[in-house]
């Protein structure tokens, strides 16, 4: 029987791609191409994001 998965809403800034590999065009000793790994910011490499309900409300 398939698990229960809470919903988890996806980073609006990655779109649930959290990290990515960009390819610079050069080339390494080996012939090989540099690849750089870059993460995202807001969500820290996990491709989702906290809800905002769970932050708190501060006011009157």
């Amino acid at each position: 029987m398939p698990q229960h998965v809470p919903n988890t809403p996806v980073c609006r800034d990655c779109d649930g791609f959290p990290v990515v590999a960009i390819t610079t065009g050069t080339r390494d000793r080996d012939g090989s191409r540099t690849t750089l790994h870059v993460t995202c910011r807001a969500c820290k490499g996990t491709g989702h994001t906290v809800r905002r309900s769970a932050l708190a409300r501060v006011g009157r």
